[in-house]
């Protein structure tokens, strides 16, 4: 007696056409989604940027806000470097190093990044030594790079090349605006890298080393430990 099979009915195998549109599908859903998230992230910078503009406070008021802030029994002001962490993750810097060059209107001009583990550090001891601090602390890394000093010490770790490329602030507004960026946020971006190239953040500290008792994390370390 011949083998008898369950023949299986030719419904149930998709024809070349119905693969082509099923694929069809996948890639239009998953365009959307990376639509939806463009989105979502613009409107997170737009609500930021009109944040940052309200807020932004003349020198008389910002005056005032610090004199009630020293009126206050125990008070401390934390006052960062740009921090290292902008070199990795989804920063316009980080992007900049995974695509080989990084960006910015800030010249030659220096920072002393600071790492953010270092902040939260001086933070828990504002918050929970026996005195209070009553100071404000400028924190920062233990020496001040350029961005072109930063690629470069990227680049050594990585093995691949990594560049700085200085712009003027217009250029760089209208790169970050093209790249999706509220024009309003963009210009605020553009103003903070004028600051620095005029030498607003060319200045270290041994603050992290004073309140912690360690001293605070070199850039060289960051880069071997964070970034791949």
């Amino acid at each position: 007696m011949a083998d008898s099979k369950p023949s299986t009915p030719s419904s149930a195998i998709p024809s070349a056409e119905e693969l082509r549109m099923q694929m069809l599908e996948r890639e239009m859903a998953e365009m959307k989604k990376e639509e939806k998230a463009r989105n979502e992230k613009a409107r997170e910078h737009e609500e930021f940027a009109k944040t940052f503009l309200t807020e932004h406070v003349s020198e008389a008021e910002r005056a005032k806000i610090q004199r009630l802030v020293r009126a206050a029994p125990e008070w401390t002001v934390l006052k960062p470097s740009w921090f290292m962490q902008n070199f990795t993750g989804e920063h316009l810097v980080a992007h900049g190093v995974r695509d080989g060059e990084i960006v910015t209107a800030t010249g030659d001009a220096r920072v002393a990044f600071v790492d953010a583990g270092d902040i939260a550090a001086v933070a828990v001891r504002a918050l929970t030594d026996p005195e209070p601090h009553n100071t404000e602390h400028v924190l920062t890394g233990p020496a001040a790079l350029s961005y072109a000093e930063a690629a470069r010490i990227v680049a050594a770790h990585t093995g691949r090349p990594v560049r700085h490329r200085a712009v003027g602030a217009a250029e760089f507004t209208a790169r970050l605006t093209a790249s999706g960026l509220p024009e309003e946020f963009a210009a605020v971006l553009a103003a903070l890298d004028e600051d620095i190239r005029r030498g607003a953040e060319d200045r270290v500290t041994a603050t992290v080393e004073q309140v912690t008792g360690r001293p605070a994390r070199a850039f060289e370390t960051f880069v071997e430990k964070e970034i791949r």
